[in-house]
C-alpha cells in the first residue's frame, strides 16, 4: 500500500502482519481521489475517516493538503499503528479508539467530508448513511463516501447520488442535494 498523490506521493505504507484490514486498494484509491480532484478543495477539509483501519485514507487527503482529520477506529492495533504513521508522516490528525457507530450517535462535530469504510459483512452497513444524515454530522454541503462490495446497493437510499465501482471495490457517493 502506499500513498498514490499529493506531497507524500510514493510513500509506502507498511502494515503489520497481525492487523485485521482491509486496506483500500492503490488501484481503487486512486480513482477514488482522480474524481475528488475535480470536485473538492482538500485544504478546506474537516473529513471524519470512520472505520479507520491503517489510516490509510486519511494519509491520502493530508498529502493533497487536508489538515483536519479525525480518524476513528474500535481496534486498539489500529489506533497505535495510525498514531505511528501519523507521526511519521509529520499528520496532527486527531485519532480516535470508538465504535464507529457509537461515534455517529454522540459526537456535535460536522465534517464536510465523511469517508467510511466498515467490514463488508458489517451487520449494520446498509443503515449507515441514513445514521450520519439523521444525527447531523455532515454539513449541508458535505460529501459521503461509503466503501462496499457488490453485495450492497445503496441507490434507494435517501441521499444517494451515484456509485462507483473499480474492480470489487465499490464507493458509494450521497449528499443532501442528491
Amino acid at each position: 500500500m502506499r500513498i498514490v498523490g499529493g506531497k507524500n506521493r510514493g510513500k509506502s505504507i507498511l502494515t503489520p502482519k497481525n492487523l485485521a484490514v482491509r486496506p483500500t486498494t492503490d488501484f481503487a484509491k486512486e480513482s477514488l481521489f482522480n474524481i475528488l480532484n475535480n470536485t473538492i478543495n482538500f485544504e478546506e477539509l474537516n473529513l471524519l475517516e470512520l472505520f479507520a483501519g491503517t489510516g490509510n485514507i486519511g494519509y491520502e487527503f493530508n498529502s493533497r493538503g487536508c489538515q483536519n482529520i479525525t480518524s476513528v477506529d474500535a481496534n486498539f492495533k489500529c489506533i497505535q499503528f495510525i498514531k505511528k504513521m501519523s507521526k511519521e508522516l509529520n499528520i496532527q490528525n486527531r485519532v480516535i479508539r470508538a465504535d464507529a457507530f457509537k461515534f455517529i450517535n454522540k459526537t456535535k462535530e460536522q465534517f464536510n467530508f465523511i469517508f467510511a469504510d466498515p467490514p463488508y459483512d458489517h451487520i449494520d452497513l446498509i443503515k449507515l448513511p441514513n445514521m450520519i444524515f439523521s444525527n447531523n454530522i455532515l454539513t449541508k454541503d458535505g460529501i459521503l463516501v461509503v466503501e462496499h462490495d457488490k453485495s450492497v446497493c445503496f441507490t434507494e437510499e435517501k441521499y444517494f447520488e451515484k456509485v462507483k465501482v473499480y474492480g470489487k471495490v465499490n464507493f458509494s457517493f450521497f449528499n443532501f442535494e442528491a
